[in-house]
């Protein structure tokens, strides 16, 4: 039973991330949904690239490999680092942030659960999950920064 709902957890969840975060868009006045795009636009793919790069700075090897046990999950036993569910959870939770605390504190708790149960399935190490969430934020602060002071985006908090 518990390894059913680590299972779903970690394969499932963040399609639930996503769900939640696009019902909250349509929901949005069109400014505003026009600033979370352009922040999306520019924020995911830049999380994305610097995931990438930080993968080839620091390889952690997958749990399963290092133990010398099978996972609850199937997977390739490459590079664990960074985690690409908990990345791109804690990137949409990230965004949603400087827009809706409430929600984006859902999301983020979410990011966690997902985080956790890829740990818990035996794929990912915490570092793994760590490393994208501090990747996920730094970078979205990073991009919500430049963009509201370039007043390319110009909602009001």
């Amino acid at each position: 039973m518990l390894n059913d709902l680590i299972i779903f957890s970690a394969r499932y969840l963040y399609l639930l991330v996503i769900i939640i975060a696009t019902i909250y868009f349509f929901f949005l006045p069109r400014n505003r949904q026009k600033d979370l795009i352009i922040l999306m636009v520019i924020a995911l793919p830049c999380i994305y690239l610097a995931s990438r790069a930080a993968s080839y700075f620091y390889y952690d090897p997958r749990p399963f490999v290092t133990g010398h046990f099978l996972p609850l999950i199937p997977h390739a036993s490459d590079n664990g680092f960074p985690s690409d569910h908990a990345l791109l959870t804690s990137a949409i939770a990230a965004v949603i942030f400087f827009y809706n605390k409430k929600v984006s504190s859902i999301l983020w708790l979410l990011a966690v659960i997902v985080g956790a149960s890829r740990v818990l399935a035996g794929i990912h190490n915490w570092i793994d999950v760590i490393g994208a969430i501090i990747l996920s934020a730094a970078i979205a602060s990073l991009a919500e920064y430049w963009l509201l002071h370039s007043k390319i985006i110009s909602y009001k908090k």
